[in-house]
């Protein structure tokens, strides 16, 4: 009669194992599951130098999204990747206010309104002042500014990502093509 004792504590104690395994297993599948090609990211430090060629940019999505966050991509990436990473757009969001096909760069902050919302005022990379963000506008935008033809924003936009993000407005000097009229010109319309 005791041969079912020895035989109930072999079976509790695989019944043990087989749980242990199986949640070691759940947490395996979850840490290396398919996360995507985004991920949202918080950095304990902020990045001190812009991206490098094959590296990655730091975009922060807000409004009309599943996810609004701070989020990772690769270099190329386009606006379209950064919504994507956001989860899409809400159904409230107005698609035809976001330019999908831009190329982002390192440490721009997309809006995606809301439905019936006023369009943006100002051009893209435009600070809250009005002034041109030169860290974050693309070459269109830079050519809106007085003497900048489409090479010499190519320029300006080639210079920030070799050389890193703008630190302050007198860098533009560093810009092959930039004079001191240019710059004289310039330096009251733009911004860091």
């Amino acid at each position: 009669m005791d041969e079912p004792r020895p035989r109930l504590r072999t079976t509790l104690g695989a019944v043990v194992v087989l749980v242990l395994v199986g949640l070691g297993c759940a947490v395996l599948v979850a840490a290396l599951g398919d996360h995507g090609s985004s991920a949202q990211v918080v950095p304990t430090t902020p990045p001190t130098a812009a991206a490098q060629p094959g590296g990655a940019v730091f975009v922060h999505v807000l409004g009309a999204v599943q996810r609004p966050g701070l989020y990772e991509l690769r270099e190329g990436a386009r606006a379209v990747d950064a919504v994507a990473a956001a989860g899409g757009f809400l159904p409230s969001a107005d698609q035809t206010q976001v330019n999908l096909a831009r190329f982002v760069t390192d440490g721009e902050q997309i809006v995606v309104p809301e439905q019936g919302a006023a369009p943006p005022p100002a051009p893209a990379g435009a600070s809250p002042g009005g002034l041109l963000n030169l860290n974050t506008a693309d070459a269109a935008a830079l050519e809106e500014l007085p003497g900048i033809g489409p090479a010499l924003a190519a320029r300006i936009v080639d210079w920030r990502e070799a050389n890193g993000r703008f630190t302050a407005v007198d860098d533009l000097q560093q810009v092959s093509g930039i004079g001191d009229k240019t710059f004289a010109e310039l330096k009251e319309l733009v911004t860091v």
